[in-house]
């Protein structure tokens, strides 16, 4: 995705909205997500990771391969073994979500629009230790450090919470370093009556035939913005967005037939029924295939691993 417009603006519902424009040339509009939705993930993955972690001291304990008094140590060493590793891996696996964003419904995406990359989700997750778990962990080892340095952690996380409250996207520290934005997970929702019409008008028309590694590129998501185009009735086949869309899908799949002037729109509503149909065949086998950077996700995560 290629950024035009960067500015926040103020929906009607009262959320703040963020608008880029990817290659396809169609607006995507996301709604910034809530600071009440962002530390409900927060807390959500505490608990998870929390529970992985007392579990593995439970488990050391019982053994008797680690002395009672050494357990607070044993939970510091974990928290950091485990924690940055879950919320890395997570975000790379699920593109920009972790188990807590999942059930909230948001997720991380780059601040420009381009694809999330291993270097930002890792820079972000790090500051994470460095803006709320080392300073919370300081602040509550009692003795560990005298009344001035308390004050000054507290001053420090004070900054933190502020810092997202003050500014228009929402970003804490480690989303300005690492350029990252955590935006509302779009649901990717592909209507029935639109693919019966797609196919009902163009049955009688000439055909264009995709082949599966000309399905193979585009998700959901891309599926879903095709079809708010394909649903405005305002667009002929030569308006210039139509025209621009079609000539950015045969690049991308390759497509080597020629799409004659006026064809456009035929071109359009036979590849939704063909892509919607081949994503709809690869969820019956289990494969699911959220956007266009499916590959590109799975591929850096195992690097990680």
């Amino acid at each position: 995705m290629r950024e035009r417009d960067q500015s926040v603006k103020d929906g009607k519902d009262g959320r703040r909205l963020q608008q880029f424009i990817p290659p396809e040339g169609v607006p995507v509009t996301l709604a910034i997500a809530s600071l009440g939705s962002r530390v409900g993930a927060q807390i959500l993955d505490i608990i998870f990771t929390s529970l992985v972690i007392v579990i593995c001291v439970f488990a050391v304990i019982l053994t008797g391969g680690l002395p009672e008094n050494a357990s607070a140590i044993l939970i510091i060493l974990l928290g950091f073994l485990l924690r940055t590793p879950y919320y890395v891996l997570s975000e790379l696996i699920w593109n920009g979500r972790t188990l807590g964003k999942r059930i909230t419904g948001i997720r991380v995406i780059n601040v420009d629009g381009r694809r999330l990359t291993p270097h930002q989700v890792t820079a972000r997750n790090l500051m994470k230790e460095v803006e709320i778990f080392t300073p919370t962990a300081l602040l509550f080892s009692i003795g560990s450090q005298s009344s001035w340095e308390d004050a000054l952690t507290v001053l420090w996380l004070l900054a933190v919470v502020i810092v997202p409250l003050a500014n228009r996207r929402r970003q804490r520290i480690g989303d300005m370093i690492a350029g990252t934005l955590v935006v509302d997970n779009p649901r990717s929702v592909l209507l029935s009556d639109l693919a019966l019409a797609a196919s009902a008008k163009t049955s009688s028309q000439a055909a264009f035939e995709f082949q599966p590694d000309h399905l193979d590129i585009y998700g959901k998501y891309e599926l879903q913005t095709l079809e708010d185009v394909l649903r405005d009735t305002t667009k002929n086949s030569n308006h210039e967005e139509i025209v621009k869309i079609v000539r950015t899908i045969t690049r991308r799949i390759r497509y080597e037939d020629p799409v004659k002037p006026g064809q456009e729109l035929v071109f359009l509503n036979e590849f939704y029924r063909a892509q919607r149909e081949h994503l709809e065949s690869l969820k019956l086998f289990g494969t699911l295939r959220e956007n266009k950077y499916h590959e590109h996700t799975k591929t850096e995560a195992k690097k990680l691993v």
